[in-house]
């Protein structure tokens, strides 16, 4: 499982997704930079928007979202 946690909000999602899916592959990447100046963006720490790659036995048989 990959992973490219940053803080403690990618932390929790990581934690909750991993609980909940059993996930064989799992990516929560901070893309907060890349957002600067737009809604919701946090100067103070980031951790406002991310990224979520995820592959789990639960998704099989299913098109994609």
């Amino acid at each position: 499982m990959s992973d490219a946690l940053t803080g403690p909000i990618a932390r929790e999602i990581h934690s909750r997704l991993t609980a909940a899916l059993s996930p064989t592959y799992l990516l929560v990447r901070d893309d907060s930079e890349q957002h600067r100046g737009h809604g919701g963006y946090n100067p103070n720490g980031g951790e406002s928007h991310f990224t979520v790659e995820i592959e789990a036995p639960g998704f099989d048989g299913m098109n994609r979202v």
